[in-house]
């Protein structure tokens, strides 16, 4: 089944273009201190504002600070907050989702009715609320996008364990008097673990976004830790006359957010058997 699954997914040219641009991004994120040309929050007055050059790639902020190398720095920031609010956004969504299909009736009912009260709410504002009570920073961020981000996942994955609890091998599970704990967790998660994957990808992106949208409202990561949309909002208040700060780390976004969608449509289509039909 691997095998299969391999071939349709290099066969998938936006599944590889997505997976490449994701690991070069990754790699960029480990490598930062080393490839980093300049400290991200060194300070040139003296060369402020500079347009691109062979010293300075991206050219420098109002600060003199080299945008180059804070745009390399904010590559950590954005696939930490993408990869930790997803994470929260999961557990939250596979713990509530299993057992609301599992139990059924009033656990159920509860679970749905707060999914919905959720999806009722549009998620930027409810993290914006959220957010003005707390003190801006990464971490705060990162569990607020988290905690928002679950409900759509719950459901999804309360469906797939509706369909696939009365089957034969869960019947057998709870005829032999397996604990309800080990077969939601040992025999349910592993069979709804593809949309949960093509999910979690698709989720990155969006919680990279977010994060982004924040920082350049003021409300994300505070400065002056280099992120892409912190660098943006430097960016507006020059875009006359300095370009390049608005332009590069608008791109970075633009290029991880697409690498991500592209990687979670592609992996959809390659484990939906009726796609390669």
């Amino acid at each position: 089944m691997w095998k299969i699954l391999f071939t349709r997914f290099i066969k998938n040219k936006l599944a590889i273009i997505g997976a490449l641009v994701i690991l070069f991004l990754m790699v960029i994120a480990i490598t930062a201190p080393m490839i980093s040309p300049y400290d991200p929050t060194e300070q040139d007055i003296a060369h402020r504002l500079e347009a691109p050059s062979f010293k300075h790639f991206f050219g420098t902020d109002e600060l003199g600070r080299d945008v180059f190398s804070r745009v390399i720095y904010g590559t950590r920031i954005s696939l930490l907050v993408g990869f930790v609010a997803t994470g929260i956004a999961i557990f939250i969504g596979i713990v509530l989702g299993l057992s609301s299909g599992y139990f059924g009736g009033f656990v159920d009912t509860i679970i749905m009715r707060l999914v919905d009260i959720f999806l009722c709410i549009p998620t930027f504002f409810l993290i914006l609320m959220v957010i003005a009570f707390l003190k801006p920073s990464i971490w705060n961020v990162m569990i607020v996008i988290g905690i928002t981000g679950w409900p759509a996942l719950t459901r999804m994955i309360r469906s797939e364990c509706l369909s696939i609890k009365e089957r034969e091998f869960i019947q057998s599970a709870r005829v032999l008097g397996l604990s309800n704990k080990r077969i939601m967790f040992v025999h349910l998660l592993p069979n709804v673990l593809v949309p949960i994957l093509v999910s979690a990808t698709l989720g990155i992106g969006g919680a990279i976004l977010t994060e982004s949208a924040l920082s350049f409202l003021g409300l994300g990561v505070q400065p002056p830790t280099p992120s892409w949309g912190n660098i943006l909002t430097s960016g507006k208040d020059y875009i006359n006359y300095a370009w390049w700060l608005s332009l590069f780390p608008g791109f970075a976004i633009l290029v991880t957010v697409l690498a991500y969608n592209l990687l979670g449509e592609s992996l959809r289509d390659v484990f939906d058997p009726r796609m390669n039909e």
